[in-house]
């Protein structure tokens, strides 16, 4: 896959916070990689690093890890 490639991840429900869409877009494997990847500035949404992992993501928003990029969908 080349690195503008996006894939897209629905989700049911309006929100889904960030540690969650990692694992299950299989940006992370488990919970304690999501919270490394996010504790280290490895993730963007929307273009800008998110240090949160609580952080509330919703349809449209887009999330980067290791050049790997979904956009949330419903």
């Amino acid at each position: 896959m080349a690195s503008d490639d996006i894939d897209e991840v629905p989700i049911h429900g309006g929100m889904i916070r960030l540690g969650q869409l990692l694992k299950l877009a299989n940006l992370a494997g488990n919970g304690t990689e999501a919270k490394e990847l996010v504790e280290n500035g490895l993730v963007q949404v929307n273009g800008e690093i998110e240090t949160r992992r609580g952080r509330q993501l919703h349809e449209g928003d887009t999330v980067s890890v290791n050049r790997q990029t979904v956009r949330i969908t419903r």
